[in-house]
């Protein structure tokens, strides 16, 4: 027993010898009072939150398959024909009763919290420190009373950990289930953004059951079903060691319950998962780093792509508006916690190409598939074509939820998400992927939109077209003209059609797809306001979506290595942009105009919408806040502004869209030591790069499929070269 507790010492010892602290780590002295402040743990699967609410210490614990899955009846009882006909009849409020009211007026679909975890420390004195160790997604909070905690979720596992040590008193665990059948009071009404009471999901409130040094919840949701949160600790020689689990029947298959979870793992121990826990994140942040000489911008990148690495996972569900992290204040998450993929869920995958993150994106591609044969009923019942629409707004199992059809229901939606398919096989060469998978999803995509469109005087266009979120959710967010936001995502699903079917040797298919692209009119734009939203209507207003500017990012279709037209185009749009004035936008809008910035070769002002970004658009914890939080304006929180920053960041270090790798393409003048290692560009090449003194000091590209590499780098002509597969190149 003596040589146990020596050898529980030492593994102790070494763990905390181990951890080594980094500038861009997040440290307080103090614990968070608020959940959208708290240090957020994560395994794209289980999230945790880790706060003080009271005097006790609270983890707030998700998991992201948790739904309520209620369908909307208002929703199957209209087409798009029949939009279509209510709008030219000027009669729209009877398609906002069906498709847009059902979303506010219903708590349901919508994702649902798990629990929560406390535990009393009122008598453990003044918090010292706590320190998320972003090297090994742990964290570690330290009391002046000599009081330790250490915490995180493991990296593959369906668990997290928990230790306090150096306790001179007893400590344990309350098991806190959410309020789902509290009294319902009258002004609690829903509302998709403020606040609204659990107990408007109807639940019966589940029941905890406690044995021992463990706990059991189980909660009963909708239509049978369920999930169960289990607990269970045990004493050391100075404090207390436990973990945690959350399961679900998600699918009428519940696997790996969360009680037979905790009593498995806490045979091996808080150290033994330790190891192949941090060895998951040592290979994670191999895959890409960075650093730069503006640290505040250097620790909002690794803050996001630490979030990144925690909320997506190849297996688990993709990255909703809040992951992992649903709201803990009692009430439904923001927006229903949902798919937004009129810009949400597209934004928030934006870092993983460049990042060199291709597994954990996989989650989204391989979701998109995964829904495609149910989509394909949706598009038949709702856009009366074959092929495949997927619904701006839906759930976890890709039902359509409405509100604001307009996007909640556009037909272009499912080219924005095409546009990920096409970048996975970009950036990985898989030709299997782009055979079984990218292909056939574009394929029908461009059959969709084909049978969808009609010809007026020779020209092809929708028979509504919308901007998201163009004059909001009235009969005049509809334009008769294909807007520019609708017309960027058919021209780039048509481009890339050709393009895959090329490289197929489908000769058929690309001829076709070639002359279906003819029959689409040119871009509405003038000189002086560059992009419109639609023919004859100009952004005269500030707004949040940069929805009529998609044709230069992300889709590269207007770029200003095609030549001076295109030049002044992207610069008047970007000048009208900043012209109309920022009063309109949210914290994305700052990320994504880093992007546009950088694709424009602006390097200083792409720094500096980031810096506005990261220094009022986020939460102490690193979470984006829709609202600017310098003028402590509105704060829902959402994930797609943060991981579009970590996308603009890389946008200014490298770009590889054009088919050339462009070295150290838009970075601030002011930027004389930096460098990178391991982010990926288009071809499957692998750069790292230095600059010191402002000279280029290091440049290595690895070609991972063979292939012709075209580099372009400061100061000298393009460098063309054909590369084998696994060959490594030092320039």
């Amino acid at each position: 027993m003596k040589n146990f507790c020596i050898l529980l010492l030492l593994s102790f010892f070494t763990t905390n010898q181990s951890l080594s602290q980094t500038s861009n780590d997040l440290h307080f002295t103090e614990l968070a009072s608020r959940w959208d402040e708290a240090i957020p743990l994560g395994n794209g699967m289980l999230g945790q939150l880790i706060w003080q609410k009271g005097n006790n210490l609270r983890f707030s614990l998700d998991r992201a398959d948790l739904w309520d899955l209620r369908p909307i009846d208002e929703l199957k009882k209209f087409n798009f024909k029949w939009v279509c006909e209510q709008v030219n009849k000027k009669q729209y409020d009877t398609v906002q009763k069906l498709g847009d009211q059902p979303y506010e007026k219903y708590p349901a679909p919508t994702k649902i919290p798990g629990a929560a975890l406390e535990f009393d420390i009122s008598a453990f004195g003044k918090v010292k420190s706590v320190r998320l160790f972003i090297d090994k997604a742990l964290c570690v909070v330290k009391w002046e009373s000599g009081r330790t905690l250490q915490t995180y979720i493991h990296a593959t596992l369906p668990i997290g950990w928990f230790k306090f040590e150096n306790m001179d008193s007893t400590i344990e665990p309350i098991l806190i289930h959410p309020q789902y059948a509290t009294e319902i009071k009258e002004e609690n009404s829903y509302n998709s953004v403020e606040p609204a009471g659990l107990a408007l999901l109807g639940y019966t409130q589940g029941k905890i059951y406690k044995k021992g040094y463990s706990y059991t919840y189980i909660q009963q949701g909708w239509n049978g079903f369920e999930y169960e949160v289990a607990v269970k600790w045990k004493r050391s020689e100075t404090g207390i060691i436990g973990c945690w689990s959350i399961s679900s029947n998600y699918n009428k298959n519940k696997i790996d319950e969360a009680e037979k979870v905790v009593k498995n793992q806490m045979k091996k121990g808080f150290d033994y998962a330790f190891k192949s826990h941090t060895n998951w994140w040592k290979e994670y942040w191999e895959h890409s780093n960075i650093s730069i000489p503006d640290k505040i911008i250097e620790k909002q990148w690794y803050m996001d792509m630490y979030k990144f690495g925690s909320a997506s996972r190849k297996g688990a569900p993709p990255i909703t508006l809040q992951a992992v992290w649903t709201a803990d204040n009692g009430s439904l998450p923001p927006w229903k916690g949902d798919y937004h993929n009129d810009l949400n869920t597209q934004l928030s995958y934006w870092p993983s190409y460049t990042g060199n993150h291709l597994a954990e994106e996989q989650a989204f591609t391989d979701w998109l598939w995964s829904i495609r044969k149910k989509s394909n009923v949706f598009t038949k019942r709702y856009f009366g074509t074959a092929g495949l629409a997927i619904p701006g707004v839906s759930t976890l199992t890709g039902e359509e939820m409405g509100g604001w059809i307009q996007y909640s229901l556009s037909p272009t939606t499912s080219a924005w998400l095409a546009h990920h398919f096409y970048l996975h096989w970009k950036y990985s060469m898989d030709k299997a992927f782009l055979t079984d998978k990218a292909y056939p999803f574009l394929k029908e995509v461009a059959l969709m939109l084909e049978e969808l469109t009609v010809i007026e005087n020779g020209i092809r266009k929708l028979p509504l077209s919308s901007s998201p979120e163009i004059n909001d959710n009235n009969i005049d967010a509809w334009f008769t003209k294909t807007t520019n936001y609708d017309l960027s995502l058919i021209k780039w699903e048509l481009y890339a059609c050709i393009e895959m079917a090329e490289y197929l040797n489908l000769k058929d298919d690309a001829k076709r797809y070639k002359i279906l692209l003819s029959e689409f009119p040119d871009f509405s734009y003038t000189k002086e306001e560059g992009f419109l939203i639609a023919p004859d209507f100009p952004l005269k207003n500030s707004h949040r979506h940069f929805s009529h500017l998609m044709s230069i990012y992300p889709l590269g279709l207007t770029d200003i290595s095609k030549g001076i037209n295109d030049s002044v185009l992207l610069i008047n749009s970007l000048k009208n942009l900043e012209k109309v004035g920022v009063s309109g936008w949210c914290g994305y809008s700052y990320s994504w105009l880093g992007c546009l910035y950088a694709r424009s070769k602006q390097g200083d002002k792409a720094a500096d919408s980031l810096n506005v970004f990261a220094n009022c658009y986020c939460s102490p914890n690193s979470f984006h806040l829709n609202g600017n939080q310098c003028k402590k304006e509105y704060r829902p929180f959402t994930l797609e502004g943060n991981f579009a920053f970590a996308a603009a960041v890389m946008e200014m270090l490298i770009q590889s869209h054009t088919g050339i790798i462009e070295i150290f393409p838009a970075i601030p003048s002011n930027w004389k030591e930096l460098s990178f290692n391991n982010l990926r560009a288009q071809g499957a090449f692998l750069i790292s790069a230095e600059i010191k003194n402002g000279l280029i000091t290091k440049l290595i590209v690895k070609s991972e499929k063979g292939g012709l590499l075209r580099l372009k780098i400061p100061g000298r002509e393009i460098i063309e070269k054909n590369t084998k597969s696994g060959e490594i190149l030092n320039f």
